[in-house]
């Protein structure tokens, strides 16, 4: 196995995004990933269509696409942690392992002895990750929470949206679950600073993050804006707080993203738009003057947008180094020459469809690069391999626990 990681070796048992996204990094990097699904049904995303991937004839499987996003390069193995034989094929996989994910509710896994006290106990030097809504602490922490949720508790959907006294006015979320996404990146961050942190101490750890934290932490930008004036942002739609013009603006066949960073480049802008009256204006030499006059610039600037198609703007302000580009759809975004010259789309063999296509990690390493060979499996895949691999279980003993329903 390539990628920096495969001396690694973890036993995921989360489900849905934050938890697997972490996970299928890992496996990215090169890592053993084991999945621990429910017998017969699975992590909850397999059925979270349509779309479903589709066999070779082009009926629809039993796998979601929305599951095929999260789970490449995993072996999947089903086990029923609710029986003591289900518990004890965990903790005995526990000890090969170097890391556990999961992201039950707080104190969830201690009633079947799969908590961090009791994984620590077997398995010291285990970094164990778990992912909550609220954290292991404070007033919520017995409370579920879920992408929209956070998003909207987390303060994104108060800067996300048509600015109010316009029309759609209100708040929104962004089209994909980010708040899981950045968790499952922190995941993996800490995860390695912690297996870095073992590697001088030889001490694992429990990792407590939250949907929660997250979205506070990376308000970035906006979140130092509040800190620092005691104002709470707003809603912006596609434009910035803090610079000008930075935004979606109007061409005579569309739109396009006008990303002006600095003075210089707003300098070339005005004069590809014609506007010189307004490049010779004081109020507008700065990017602090123009942001204090957004209202009446950028006015200004989509009059001027509007007058010419948006390839001609691109072809200019590029020419010009002016930052601006395509406001794209997804067929588009696969068929640029760029993201087709990146090979940002990987195939792997698939046992029911023949193959998946899905979209590779954007780290390239030079010294361990990444391998893209297993395809997100199916339900239980690999369930006989890894008790047999792993465990040393015979084919009898594996047959005796499925007849029991454990596996």
């Amino acid at each position: 196995m390539s990628g920096p990681l495969s001396h690694l070796k973890v036993l995921d048992l989360s489900r849905i995004l934050a938890g697997p996204w972490a996970s299928q990094v890992l496996a990215d990097f090169g890592a053993e990933v084991i999945k621990i699904e429910r017998p017969g049904k699975g992590d909850d995303t397999r059925h979270w269509g349509p779309p479903y991937l589709q066999d070779a004839e082009g009926n629809d499987t039993t796998d979601a696409a929305y599951y095929l996003s999260a789970n490449r390069g995993k072996k999947s193995i089903t086990v029923d942690i609710t029986k003591p034989e289900g518990q004890a094929l965990i903790k005995d996989l526990v000890q090969q392992c170097d890391i556990l994910l999961e992201n039950y509710k707080v104190g969830g896994l201690a009633k079947y002895g799969l908590d961090y006290a009791s994984i620590h106990a077997i398995n010291p030097r285990i970094v164990y990750c778990s992912i909550t809504g609220f954290g292991q602490t404070g007033p919520y922490a017995q409370r579920a929470g879920y992408d929209a949720m956070i998003q909207g508790m987390g303060g994104l959907m108060s800067i996300t949206g048509v600015p109010e006294g316009l029309p759609g006015a209100g708040p929104q979320k962004v089209g994909v679950a980010v708040a899981d996404l950045m968790t499952g990146m922190y995941a993996v961050s800490g995860i390695l600073a912690a297996v870095v942190h073992r590697e001088k101490t030889g001490e694992g750890q429990q990792i407590d993050l939250s949907l929660l934290d997250t979205q506070v932490a990376w308000l970035a930008n906006q979140a130092q804006n509040y800190l620092v004036s005691g104002v709470s942002p707003e809603r912006q739609g596609t434009a910035h707080p803090n610079i000008v013009p930075y935004q979606a603006v109007p061409a005579s066949d569309g739109y396009f993203m006008l990303a002006v960073g600095n003075d210089t480049q707003f300098q070339k802008f005005c004069q590809i738009a014609g506007l010189d009256a307004v490049a010779l204006d004081p109020a507008y030499a700065t990017n602090q003057g123009r942001v204090k006059a957004r209202e009446i610039l950028v006015p200004l600037v989509e009059a001027a947008t509007a007058a010419k198609p948006a390839a001609w703007w691109l072809e200019k302000l590029s020419d010009a180094h002016v930052p601006c580009g395509p406001i794209n759809n997804l067929q588009q975004v696969f068929a640029d020459p760029q993201v087709q010259a990146r090979g940002m789309v990987v195939e792997q063999p698939h046992p029911e469809a023949g193959s998946v296509r899905t979209v590779r990690n954007p780290l390239g390493f030079s010294a361990s690069p990444l391998a893209y060979q297993d395809a997100p499996p199916t339900l239980g895949q690999h369930t006989q391999a890894v008790l047999a691999d792993e465990l040393g279980l015979s084919p009898e003993q594996v047959a005796a626990l499925r007849d029991k329903g454990v596996i």
